[in-house]
């Protein structure tokens, strides 16, 4: 049986000023068609700290900020979480030693350190998704996309979103387990969880 791992770079462009959600879902797709690979798994993987990886249904609907109505109530809901930097000193991060180091790395201004609400929305969102390959396509359910989330909105920027492919270039076995049936998880008490108390018969015989 043949083992195969395929990587890609996805090459992205996002506006600054506002979050940006990028739906890379044709991309990925065509990745994991040209790939080979007929079983395995594909890991969508941000190369920056201040972005995350997101797999959704698309809600279609698009409003004034060019986000899609779910999109946007994701990031009301992260907003409150984790306010958007907005003045001087709202979170400890970036420091003076964190504003140095980005002058020594020729970043172009200490504003751009000013985004400590994008890599803490990272941190809760995460930034990679990892989805089961199953004769040949990607296996989100009926409605799932795949989105590129830059929480970053200090300034426009290019960014990399990294796919990795992993598989098995042949036919499996059935995926079925136990035959398929279906698995019960109710709770199921013992003979001693069943047993009446002693109190209970107390109160029968009142």
């Amino acid at each position: 049986m043949e083992f195969k791992v395929v990587q890609k770079e996805l090459e992205l462009q996002s506006r600054g000023w506002i979050p940006t959600f990028h739906d890379v879902s044709k991309e990925v797709c065509e990745i994991v068609e040209a790939s080979g690979v007929k079983n395995g798994t594909c890991c969508v993987a941000s190369h920056h700290t201040t972005c995350s990886v997101m797999v959704q249904e698309c809600s279609h609907d698009i409003d004034s900020f060019d986000l899609e109505y779910l999109q946007h109530d994701l990031l009301d809901i992260m907003r409150k979480m984790i306010p958007d930097f907005a003045e001087e000193h709202q979170y400890r991060h970036p420091g003076p030693i964190h504003a140095q180091f980005g002058r020594f790395v020729n970043e172009p201004g200490d504003y751009t350190s000013m985004n400590t609400d994008g890599h803490l929305r990272s941190v809760f969102f995460g930034r990679s998704e990892t989805l089961t390959i199953k004769d040949g396509k990607l296996d989100g359910g009926e409605f799932a996309h795949i989105y590129f989330i830059d929480w970053d909105h200090v300034r426009a920027r290019r960014r990399q979103l990294n796919v990795t492919v992993m598989g098995t270039t042949e036919d499996i076995e059935s995926r079925k387990w136990n035959g398929g049936k279906v698995i019960d998880t109710k709770r199921k008490y013992t003979e001693e969880e069943k047993a009446e108390m002693e109190q209970f018969w107390l109160q029968q015989k009142r």
